[in-house]
């Protein structure tokens, strides 16, 4: 279990700092607003940020200032916003390389890597090396990243999620769009 948490620690550290040339000082982001399918209108406002959820999602600002989606209680995506940095898109084949670099405890599994000029996404399945050889448990993640203007939005799951949860929180990334004013 150890091991698990690591993980934990390791992915959101990654995603925390970005990738290679997504570390300049982070400027104010814009505001999130999340959609789901049964969402009341938002009061008119400037441009924000709109993340197609499932129906049951929430959203909220965590204390570091990135924003967890999922069920009530059971954050599944965390989102970090680099605004201004929207140039610095990594391929999927630089996420794989970060996570590489992240993860060599761990034994790691490319299930799919998908981009295209706005977006990245690679979904793996992590397991951590035990010390007798053997392998511990294997728990879905997803790391991503999509290019919204200028800005930079990056990806990722949280440990413990199902392989489910994962393909949504994949669309959530991947459907990122800054809201129109009203």
């Amino acid at each position: 279990m150890r091991q698990h948490v690591r993980a934990a620690l390791v992915a959101l550290a990654v995603l925390a700092t970005g990738c290679g040339g997504c570390k300049e000082p982070q400027q104010e982001a814009p505001p999130v607003e999340a959609e789901a399918p049964e969402a009341r209108p938002a009061t008119p406002r400037r441009v924000g940020v709109k993340v197609p959820m499932p129906t049951g999602w929430t959203a909220q600002v965590a204390q570091d200032g990135s924003f967890q989606f999922g069920p009530s209680g059971h954050p599944v995506l965390r989102v970090d916003v680099r605004t201004g940095q929207g140039e610095a898109l990594p391929s999927p084949e630089a996420l794989v390389e970060l996570m590489g670099k992240s993860f060599q405890g761990f034994e790691r599994a490319v299930e799919q890597q998908e981009g295209g000029s706005d977006f990245s996404l690679v979904r793996v399945s992590l397991s951590s090396k035990l010390s007798d050889g053997g392998m511990g448990t294997q728990y879905p993640a997803l790391f991503g990243a999509r290019r919204v203007e200028d800005d930079l939005f990056l990806c990722a799951t949280f440990p413990g999620v199902t392989a489910d949860e994962v393909q949504l929180a994949a669309e959530a990334c991947r459907g990122i769009e800054f809201q129109q004013p009203r």
